[in-house]
């Protein structure tokens, strides 16, 4: 098993991608589940002000440590994480080992079309590719048991080896942890807004500004309205709460 690390009470996962891809192969050989988070700061602090979101990530097979700011809290607070994994980088790494080693693909959620469009993407870059479906949902804050049941059945249906929810954190996370133990499946995946970028719908930050930590500001940017109260309000109660978790542990 991988280490985690406490991050504001959130148990990160220290892990690198090329052993986080090496056990999903493990799961999917063994018919084991595993459930995977991805956790950006904003996911950390929403977990703090609910129970259950919090449950889930440090229940969670894989919490995922997505965002620089979160590297960075692992490495003030002594335990420093093995290495950042966004949703925007693990979804292109996973169409290649999913390609490369004959794994199955489902996309569930983004917005209409994006998952087509990903679909497409993917088997031109990847001819090889087992895409099993692609479902989107009604957006929805809560789905109606009605549109759920045919969520599940749309999966099951095909019995994929990964499935790639898109709904939005904690939303995804909710949905994954409630609904995993009904889905035919061995891993799911909850990947954010990896969807759109990977599909070439949405730019991604240039690489410099991902690596110096910058790629908020990018998509600060790119959705000034949507990411404002995440970015200006949300996000800047974290380090103070990162330096008291530093104080008291050192007590």
């Amino acid at each position: 098993m991988h280490p985690k690390h406490n991050i504001l009470g959130i148990q990160v996962s220290s892990i690198s991608m090329t052993n986080l891809l090496a056990d999903f192969a493990g799961f999917i050989r063994s018919g084991n589940k595993a459930s995977v988070c991805i956790t950006p700061v904003n996911s950390i602090l929403a977990a703090r002000k609910n129970a259950q979101v919090l449950a889930i990530y440090n229940n969670a097979t894989y919490t995922l440590c997505d965002g620089v700011p979160v590297l960075w809290a692992s490495r003030f607070l002594g335990t420093p994480i093995e290495e950042r994994i966004t949703g925007l980088d693990l979804l292109p790494a996973l169409l290649a080992f999913c390609a490369s080693h004959n794994f199955s693909l489902f996309f569930l959620g983004a917005s209409p079309g994006v998952g087509d469009a990903l679909k497409a993407k993917a088997e031109l870059l990847y001819p090889s590719i087992n895409i099993k479906g692609v479902y989107c949902p009604p957006f929805a804050a809560k789905f109606e048991k009605a549109e759920n049941d045919k969520m599940i059945a749309a999966i099951n249906a095909v019995q994929p080896d990964i499935v790639l929810v898109s709904l939005t954190a904690p939303k995804q996370d909710i949905w994954i942890s409630e609904n995993l133990a009904m889905l035919n499946t061995k891993i799911a995946i909850g990947i954010g807004g990896a969807f759109e970028v990977t599909a070439g719908l949405i730019n991604r930050a240039p690489l410099w500004m991902q690596k110096a930590g910058l790629e908020w500001f990018y998509r600060f940017t790119q959705e000034p309205k949507r990411m404002f109260k995440r970015y200006f309000i949300e996000a800047p109660i974290f380090i103070p709460l990162v330096i008291l978790q530093k104080i008291r542990g050192s007590k």
